[in-house]
């Protein structure tokens, strides 16, 4: 790594789960229904995989906006993301994620970064780890 950042802890509530479903219409019964999710063999309500972006966006943001790197977020585009997903995030759940920048690419016109992040659950298991790679123009 780069450079890295203190790590980002996140609580995981039962109702930002149940927003972020509901924002991204999601409607198997283990990610709206806590019964549903424990007959399932989930410790709780269970989040999507996606509801990673929820947890690794303040490290992330932390990163992009650190004014050592200076990265101009008007001349900003997302190129992607890799996510490689480990054990499942349920309610109540306290997830620790460490973001370090990977690689910086100079261009003539452009310069990208790649961010990777690891999150782990309050047990040390690991619920994903991440690739964010982003472009700025004219930098």
């Amino acid at each position: 790594m780069e450079k890295t950042w203190p790590a980002a802890e996140y609580e995981v509530g039962r109702e930002k789960i149940r927003e972020f479903v509901e924002a991204v219409d999601e409607r198997r019964a283990i990610y709206n229904d806590r019964d549903a999710a424990c007959a399932a063999g989930f410790r709780d309500l269970v989040a999507p995989p996606m509801f990673a972006v929820v947890y690794s966006n303040r490290p992330l943001w932390t990163a992009i906006g650190d004014p050592e790197l200076g990265i101009d977020v008007s001349r900003m585009l997302h190129m992607g993301q890799e996510l490689r997903f480990g054990e499942p995030v349920c309610s109540g759940d306290v997830i620790t994620t460490e973001m370090g920048l990977a690689h910086v690419e100079e261009g003539k016109r452009r310069t990208t970064y790649s961010f990777e992040s690891r999150s782990r659950n309050e047990s040390g298991e690991q619920t994903i780890e991440a690739t964010w790679t982003m472009m700025v123009i004219g930098s």
